[in-house]
């Protein structure tokens, strides 16, 4: 009993030491030039002056306390949670809990004036209960990759709520970007107290838990029959999750990747043991984000660095070597192999079993004429027969098959984008009727009336049109390139990676708008393209953990995108923050005609290398032997997406989940059988323009950016998404 007991002592009191030794760190450093003897002749008893007195007792006292019960409470947190549903990517930040308690505290900041403690404790606990209760309702259904995708669609929808209620209150998004940094300075010592009773009470809660989750991981059966109670467990489970990362985040904001790092340590060092692991995970939370502050406050000086992109510099290559682990490869149940297994069933499914099928029919003896094929029984020439949903047109030597429904899926979905850019026209809160609109058009009408529709309205909608395309024609490719449907550049961090090089180059120049360097966002997005693959294992990868390493990489870029907006004025911040989240307001003509114009190559070039996209679901070898290079076709693919989707950001910034939803939905209309590579770029001007007109009219006075609508109708369309392809 002691032999077993010992390990685990030995790591608590090794752990329990270098927590004191960053305490005492952080009690000691500071960006001010407070000499560290003083601070240790004051804390012993000798006095100081009233600077002294109120940089110990005011700010450092505070913040080391705030560091140990956040860091504790989000370790603990982040442990139960991977304990529960059984997955070690399972974290309050990863999977929208966090999201939900900063939705909250914002809903709370807005309309019910929260500005204390306990009421941030009291918002938070609210919208971190209705997450953590659809993450342990969704839990069991998914795989381990999976359940972080489907947290991230939770997060985006959450996120884009939150987005929605800043917009309209620019008072509450000054408060807002430096709250949602996660950062412990200026923290003051009543908001930790008034937060500290539930911090204990789920600690507590974890410590009762520790015995049936230990159950609970042989099996709800097991579990049971060891005399606990599954669904018990469960919503014990649920009320320590809320009140931790609750409290945490009304004290310090939403800090992602801390309970992942918490847990990872944890089971590295004591293995599987559920009780020692939860203990071990809230001392190494606090150390870690203890230790990170401390960071944060000199790598800068005389400023401060964010202590959440600390966090995330250091969490998000864990996050890539938990996902490529083999406890989370064993139950990843990728969709892609079976799909493999079973000839697909996805875009490339019904072609790609034409073609195995006739991979394995007998061969002929001879090689047949062009245009001609040889009979199976008497060796004699026929020609092949016609597909019966493709009809031939013939222009001079030339003929081709023209896809029928294909086709008139195409021509379905031009009226349709047409349909949204006429209402986008006459919809709008000024007094103009749709009449009066159309009329101005035309050049009829009031100055005013003609104004609005010819120089702000049309050009708005031409660049909504432009921008939709490249994005669904981008995702189209990616998801071919992957062969998954959620292999898309908001999923793999290409366009996080093409809005940081665009926000960058704006800020750092003299231009007076951000879409003068529309240029740069194909850069960016190739920079970030090349990180997710190469790190990825190659152009190649496929399932779903190269989408976990871009949802890495993606979160990463996020809180640099918060640190840039934290660090400007509020007129600079408000504008770079509306275009960091996706909007056309101020788009017009001299940003949309050279995107468009790179669109009319790109989009030719894509048709150009669409018959060979069909060999990318074989391997190497039979690829090769099909005549196709793919090595090849998988690097022209990716440029022409990264390409496409870095000059769409140029416009527009990240427009959320419209690269998703296009060719998903253009597949469902054009059928199975060919890449919608004509239907997805029209799906995604629609989505784009009625996305905006939906932003500007939506809210009386105010105008909603289009990337928060799709990010609010985009996360329920993911997990629909996840679930699909989950019965599938």
């Amino acid at each position: 009993m002691f032999t077993q007991l010992r390990a685990p002592l030995l790591v608590f009191g090794s752990s329990a030491a270098a927590l004191a030794v960053l305490a005492a760190a952080s009690m000691l450093t500071g960006a001010g030039r407070i000499d560290p003897g003083q601070v240790v002749d004051y804390l012993l008893g000798a006095r100081g002056d009233h600077h002294l007195d109120m940089v110990v007792t005011t700010i450092r006292i505070p913040r080391t306390l705030a560091a140990l019960a956040v860091g504790a409470a989000l370790g603990v947190s982040g442990m139960l949670l991977q304990a529960v549903t059984r997955n070690p990517l399972a974290e309050t930040g990863l999977l929208g809990v966090n999201s939900g308690a900063a939705l909250g505290v914002v809903l709370g900041i807005v309309y019910a004036g929260a500005q204390t403690g306990g009421a941030y404790l009291a918002w938070a606990l609210g919208g971190a209960l209705l997450a953590t209760g659809i993450v342990l309702l969704i839990g069991s259904r998914f795989s381990p990759l999976k359940l972080v995708l489907a947290g991230a669609a939770l997060s985006a929808t959450l996120t884009g709520i939150t987005s929605a209620l800043l917009v309209a209150d620019p008072v509450t998004f000054d408060q807002y970007r430096f709250w949602v940094l996660g950062s412990l300075a200026g923290v003051p010592m009543d908001r930790v107290l008034s937060v500290s009773p539930a911090i204990l009470a789920g600690l507590v809660m974890a410590a009762f838990a520790a015995r049936p989750l230990a159950a609970l991981s042989l099996g709800d059966d097991v579990a049971v029959a060891l005399g606990h109670r599954p669904g018990r467990t469960r919503v014990l489970v649920t009320v320590a999750v809320t009140l931790l990362s609750a409290a945490a985040v009304a004290v310090a904001g939403p800090i992602g990747f801390l309970g992942l790092l918490a847990g990872y340590l944890a089971r590295t060092v004591l293995g599987d043991r559920v009780g020692p692991r939860i203990v071990f995970s809230g001392l190494a939370g606090a150390a870690v984000l203890l230790g990170a502050d401390v960071l944060a406050r000199v790598v800068m000086r005389p400023y401060e660095a964010p202590v959440s992109l600390l966090i995330a510099i250091i969490g998000g290559p864990v996050l890539i070597v938990v996902a490529r682990s083999r406890a989370v490869a064993a139950g990843a149940g990728d969709l892609i192999a079976d799909r493999s297994r079973r000839g697909g069933r996805g875009i490339l499914g019904a072609p790609l079993r034409g073609i195995r099928r006739a991979l394995e029919a007998p061969q002929a003896e001879a090689r047949p004429a062009a245009g001609t094929a040889f009979s199976a029984r008497d060796g004699s020439r026929s020609t092949p027969p016609r597909p019966s949903d493709t009809l031939p047109v013939r222009l001079g030597a030339y003929s081709v098959l023209l896809p029928l429904r294909s086709s008139a899926a195409a021509l379905a979905l031009a009226v349709l984008a047409c349909a949204a850019g006429v209402a986008a026209l006459v919809a709008g809160q000024s007094a103009m009727t749709a009449g009066q609109a159309l009329e101005a058009l035309r050049g009829i009408g009031t100055g005013g009336q003609v104004l609005l529709v010819q120089e702000i309205r049309l050009p708005r909608i031409v660049a909504g049109l432009i921008a939709g395309a490249a994005l669904g024609l981008s995702g189209c490719l990616t998801q071919a390139l992957a062969r998954n449907r959620l292999a898309t550049p908001d999923m793999l961090g290409i366009n996080q990676g093409a809005v940081i090089a665009v926000m960058l180059a704006g800020l750092l120049s003299s231009a007076a708008t951000l879409f003068e360097h529309w240029w740069t966002g194909p850069l960016g997005a190739l920079a970030a393209a090349a990180v997710v693959f190469a790190i990825s294992g190659g152009v190649g990868t496929q399932g779903y953990r190269f989408i976990v390493t871009g949802l890495a990489v993606t979160t990463l870029a996020g809180a640099v995108t918060q640190a840039v907006l934290a660090g400007n004025g509020l007129s600079t911040a408000t504008a770079v923050h509306s275009w960091s989240v996706g909007s056309l307001a101020g788009r017009g003509y001299p940003v949309a005609l050279p995107v468009a114009a790179g669109l009319a190559v790109l989009l030719p070039a894509a048709l150009a290398v669409s018959r060979r996209l069909d060999v990318l679901r074989f391997s190497e070898d039979v690829g090769t032997g099909l005549g196709a290079n793919p090595r090849a076709t998988r690097l022209t693919v990716l440029a022409l997406a990264v390409a496409l989707a870095g000059l769409a950001i140029g416009i527009g910034g990240p427009i959320a989940f419209v690269a998703l939803a296009a060719p998903v939905l253009a597949a469902r209309l054009s059928g199975p059988t060919r890449l919608p590579l004509v239907g997805a770029p029209l799906v995604g001007a629609a989505l784009v323009v009625t996305a905006d007109t939906i932003g500007r009219v939506v809210a009386d006075g105010t105008e909603v950016p289009a990337g928060v609508v799709t990010s609010i109708l985009g996360g329920p369309f993911l997990l629909w998404t996840l679930l699909s392809d989950r019965r599938s």
